[in-house]
Parts: C-alpha cells; structure tokens; sequence
C-alpha cells in the first residue's frame, strides 16, 4: 500500500550519531576520489579517451574523479538507444514505472550520507545544504511516483449518450535532461524521474562542474534494474553535445534548468523545426532570479535580518532563489543594515567537510572571477559594508559581501551574480518598494516581512514572482509544499514539485467509441 506523501525530514546533525555517520561518509567518499566513470547509453557502459576532471571546490588541487566526454557520435547513440527504449517503455503500466522511483528513493534514503557526502565534495555544499539537497531528491522521486498515479486515470470526460469516451494521458518520448550544478542530485533527480514515469526515456547531459554526482545517481537506476535506454547519462560539452540534442529532430522535449542565456539559446534552437522532425518540441526551462526580499517599516526587524543573511548566503548565494536584493523602507532601512552586517560578519567560511563551515566555496573558477568582478563593480554603485574579497588560496573562497546604498537600477541591482554578494536599497515606502522588486526582468522568488496585513495582501496580488513568501526567507521551497518556478524570464513557470508538473511530459489523447 502506498502512503501519504511527506516530504523527507532533514538531518539533525546536532546528534552525535548523526555527526559520526556524516564523518564516516566523507571518509569513505575520499577513498573513491580519482575514481574514472564511463558513459551509460543503452545500458552499456562506453569509455573515450577525452574526459572530464571534477575538482573538489575547497581544495582545488584534490581530483573528485573523471567522466568519459561524449562527442556528437555517442549523443547520436544516446537518442537512438532511448528511442529505441521507448518503443516498449511508454507501454509499461504507470504502476510499475512508479515502483522504479520508489526503489529508487528507498536506496537513496539509505545511502542518504554517502550521497551529502559528494555533494560536499564535488559541489562544495555545507553539511547543511547537503542534506537538504539529499532530501529534496528523495521528495521528487516520492512526489511524482504518487502524482503519476493520478494522471494514470485520465482525464475526467462528460458522459455522453450512445457513446464511450476517455481521455487518456500518453508519454511524449525522448527527452534531454540538462540540470545545473548547484542542486546537482535534488534538480536531476526531479527532472529526470518525473519524465521517466510518465513514460518517457532520456539523456541525461550533467553539468560538467558535477558529473560525478550524476553518475551516482546513474548507478541507482542500474541498481533498481531500470530497463536500458530509459535513462542514458552523457556528460559533454553544452556547446557541443547539447546543441546537437536540442536541435535533433527525434528529442520531443527539452528540460532544462540553468542560466537565462543558456536557457533562451535552447528554447531558440528548439524553436527550429530539423529536417525529418514532425513535432513541436516542448521546452520546459528554469533560468534563475534576481529576488528581492522587503523589509516593511511594521516587520520584526530581527527576523527580518535573519531571514535575508540566511537567504542571500546559503550555498554562497549559488541559488536561483537567493536573496541578493534586500529592499528596505528607509525608517527603518540604518537598524536592519547594521543588524545585516553584523550577522554576515558572524559567518564563519572554511571547507565544506568541516561541519562548523557556513560558507563554503563556489564552485568553479569561472563563477570565482566572475563574481569578484562584479564585486568590483559593486565598489562603484555603493558603499562596502563587509566583505568583499577572497578568503584563502587552497579553494574558490569569497567572503559575504554586503553593499549599501544601492541604487535599483545598478548592476548589481539587475544583474544575475550567482554568488555571494547582497545589495541593500532603501525604499521611500512600500509602494516603492514593491515597484523596485518587480523592476527586473526575471520574477522567481521573493518575500516580503511586515505585520501589516493590507500591505501583505497588496504583495500577494503585486509582487509578480512565482514563489511569494511572507515573513520568511525566500529560499528552501518544499516539493509539493511550494511548487516551483518564475515568471517573466526566469523561465516556463513550471512549478517543479507542483501537482502539474507531470503534464509538461505528457500529451492528452481523446478517443470515443459509437455504442
């Protein structure tokens, strides 16, 4: 019998016990560094001579391991073996493609240490943020196992006099599943389980910063005897591999979750009808945020301060729904500045395997230089108030950095950083406020803090966000608690997590009988 969906609790990592297993984790994860992992299509495992090297961001002289680079001939493979797959899996009952996610989850609840553990090391996540990301990966594959059920009895039709008719939901067929690196278990779990049970088989092209996480979780569906081709994992370049896929006139579907310019680049390509495609291909994108979160003048200051540190620098600001606009009504605007500094000061930035760590590091080099450029950057448009440097040499570490007196239409203001840095805008009142926070051209996440309900309730119809928050921080959605994903271009307003989220992988067939 099938439960009630409840989402996973998190690791109270306070209890020895729990401490101890997490340690005992990463000392097993460092005996498997350096280890190389082959591509997976068709349930063959294929080796090439180019690779990729997956560093360990908190040291960044320490291999995490390798994966095999596939070119355009094994991704022409990889679409071939799910099409192939697909023939016999779009058929088999939903039921049964539920099980698979159910296995699945189970043996990752198990394993749920071993598998913080890489995230520690491959993606430089706290303990924390690890175990949360964990989590989250359980939920998906729980979540949409259970929503698929329902799908599974189709549409609810009217009956009509002398005839039988049904509406029955169907799989699309081969789909591309291109996650980001930092939810790189929890985003290409969801993204991948909730194509596959609804009947559909995929590619799976993993971020290159984290390509040994995705080949863990590869091993688990070969571990649960997912059917070969149903999931096919394929680590290359995006410029490469990704585009041929994307274009490939046998991919149905496109999940992606990334960058804005990736994003807009993959729907324009996807847009491109390819010579023997005889489809429209559905792009299901995320493309990440600028969000604000308002402190009204009637807020509880100090949770208010909270919240905003908690949200602009959890995973080093590495969310598509950080903080990193805290807009501040200028009565109270120099008492919850000195309260934001005075708690981003307290942070303490060290390696991610050392549990007393808050800040760990970013995950690459790129995003290491880009960031401090826009550091820089933000020395011109207002005043730094902590921060604002690096913060030792042996891996990809910054500060917490805060600015002040910013303007909503600087550039750090509007543009997506990806990291670290927190710019305060004082606001004349909350009408401006709300005018500031919707002045971007994204809309995922946000959250305002004030006692005053007249002034909550006008956010909840202005502030033009897919996921709104009141009195608390703005990240940490819940799969099924709050579905996911933005307006404007933030992406496809897909609300991963969501009891609709499985309609994006499938396609209704109407089909009536004359009695």
């Amino acid at each position: 019998m099938i439960t009630e969906y409840k989402n996973e609790p998190f690791t109270n990592f306070g209890l020895p016990a729990n401490k101890a297993a997490m340690k005992k984790a990463l000392a097993a994860v460092q005996l498997e560094k350096a280890a190389h992992y082959p591509l997976i299509i068709g349930g063959k495992a294929i080796d090439t001579e180019a690779r990729i090297t997956s560093i360990n961001p908190s040291q960044t002289s320490d291999i995490v391991g390798t994966v095999a680079r596939a070119n355009i001939d094994l991704a022409e493979k990889a679409v071939q073996a799910a099409n192939k797959a697909f023939s016999s899996w779009q058929y088999v009952d939903a039921a049964e493609r539920s099980l698979y996610l159910f296995k699945a989850s189970a043996i990752l609840r198990r394993r749920k240490f071993e598998f913080s553990a890489w995230l520690v090391e491959e993606a430089g996540k706290t303990w924390a943020e690890a175990d949360a990301d964990t989590a989250e990966a359980i939920d998906f594959m729980e979540y949409y196992a259970r929503q698929m059920d329902k799908y599974a009895k189709g549409m609810e039709v009217t009956p009509y006099s002398g005839e039988q008719n049904e509406c029955a939901y169907i799989p699309l067929g081969v789909g591309v599943v291109i996650p980001p690196w930092n939810f790189p278990l929890a985003i290409l779990a969801g993204m991948t389980a909730a194509a596959i049970v609804a009947g559909n088989t995929v590619i799976m092209k993993p971020a290159s910063s984290t390509p040994i996480i995705a080949a863990k979780f590869m091993q688990l569906w070969e571990e649960v005897s997912l059917p070969a081709g149903v999931v096919n994992y394929l680590p290359g370049s995006g410029g490469t591999i990704g585009d041929y896929l994307v274009s490939h006139a046998q991919v149905r579907f496109i999940n992606f979750t990334g960058s804005k310019e990736v994003g807009l680049r993959i729907n324009k390509l996807a847009a491109d009808l390819s010579p023997g495609q005889k489809w429209i291909k559905r792009v299901v994108a995320e493309m990440g945020g600028k969000d604000s979160i308002i402190v009204d003048s009637e807020a509880d200051l100090d949770e208010a301060a909270a919240g905003i540190v908690a949200s602009a620098f959890g995973f080093q600001g590495q969310k598509c729904s950080a903080c990193s606009r805290a807009i501040i009504i200028k009565d109270v605007y120099d008492a919850v500045l000195a309260k934001i500094v005075e708690k981003t000061k307290a942070l303490k930035i060290g390696a991610a395997s050392s549990p007393e760590s808050n800040i760990g590091p970013v995950i690459d080099e790129n995003s290491y230089k880009k960031i401090l450029s826009y550091i820089e950057i933000g020395k011109t448009e207002g005043k730094l108030e902590c921060g604002g440097s690096t913060a030792g040499e042996q891996g990809y570490f910054i500060e917490p950095t805060v600015f002040s007196g910013i303007s909503p239409e600087a550039r750090i203001s509007q543009e997506e950083i990806f990291g670290p840095v927190l710019a305060i805008i004082p606001a004349d009142d909350f009408d401006h406020a709300l005018a500031i926070a919707n002045g971007t051209e994204y809309g995922l996440t946000g959250a305002v803090y004030s006692k005053n309900r007249v002034k909550l309730e006008k956010a909840r119809r202005e502030f033009h966000v897919g996921n709104l928050y009141f009195n608390r921080k703005c990240t940490g959605a819940l799969v099924g608690v709050h579905p996911f994903g933005g307006f404007n271009l933030s992406g496809t307003d897909s609300k991963a997590g969501g009891a609709d989220y499985l309609l994006l992988f499938l396609q209704a067939k109407s089909i009536c009988e004359k009695l």
